[in-house]
């Protein structure tokens, strides 16, 4: 019986690095599991669309599909523009709809990657604040999330660890970055728990102007391609239950 299509759905953005990065992460996650088809999708401003590759997967003839949302926490996207699509996939296919990537503990080993690309060393765990900064959203759920994963990212040894939203939530970056010092902290980082380049990405970095370092987003990281693969795992982990039954 061959794997499930796994179809990677990302929002898309009007910025071209952000189609570039996920389609370098898509090719990440295919070298991991080159058995695996994996397929890329567009909710918004960039091609493929997500209709359109459902589309093109029944015509030939294709029949199961994970559909992984290329998301850090479960908000709008994940809860109703995502299942509002799938809903009007062809009937052929059979779609299981996967977790969002975040929390995992793989991401935040990428945070972690990523503050040291930039410069930080693992002995500068204990002077060094971080921000978490992502995008932000209007979600209570997304937003518990978040915080929760700064609580448990300070328990690893940093100074401190405050979250901060781009957008619809407070603390912006600045603010963040300027409690940090208030605070007593060495220096400060800022690390953006985004997956991608693009418009709120980039209001994150306005506002770490005032830190000592600032990481690059999560992009194509070793540990995310994991996550993605883990997630698929999990989504057709019932239908292998059931063959094997």
């Amino acid at each position: 019986m061959s794997a499930p299509v796994l179809l990677v759905i990302a929002h898309g953005s009007r910025d071209p690095r952000h189609a570039a990065t996920v389609h370098a992460l898509v090719r990440r996650v295919r070298s991991l599991r080159p058995e695996v088809r994996v397929e890329t999708g567009f909710l918004d401003f960039n091609v493929p669309s997500v209709q359109g590759v459902l589309e093109s997967l029944e015509t030939e003839g294709v029949r199961d599909v994970v559909a992984l949302p290329l998301l850090l926490t479960r908000a709008f996207h994940a809860k109703a523009d995502i299942p509002a699509v799938l809903a009007d996939a062809p009937p052929r296919l059979r779609i299981r709809q996967a977790e969002v990537l975040g929390p995992s503990p793989l991401l935040r080993s990428a945070l972690e990657r990523r503050l040291y690309e930039a410069g930080l060393t693992p002995a500068d765990k204990s002077s060094t604040g971080v921000v978490l900064a992502s995008a932000g959203s209007t979600d209570p759920e997304a937003i518990a999330v978040i915080a929760e994963i700064a609580r448990e990212w300070r328990h690893t040894g940093w100074c401190a660890v405050r979250p901060a939203f781009a957008s619809a939530s407070l603390p912006r970056t600045e603010d963040a970055v300027r409690e940090l010092r208030e605070s007593g902290c060495a220096r400060v980082a800022v690390a953006p728990y985004v997956l991608a380049p693009g418009f709120l990405p980039d209001r994150i970095a306005r506002g770490a102007a005032e830190a000592d370092v600032l990481a690059d987003v999560l992009g194509p990281s070793p540990e995310v391609a994991r996550v993605v693969l883990d997630r698929y795992d999990e989504a057709r982990m019932p239908a292998l239950t059931a063959v094997g039954a």
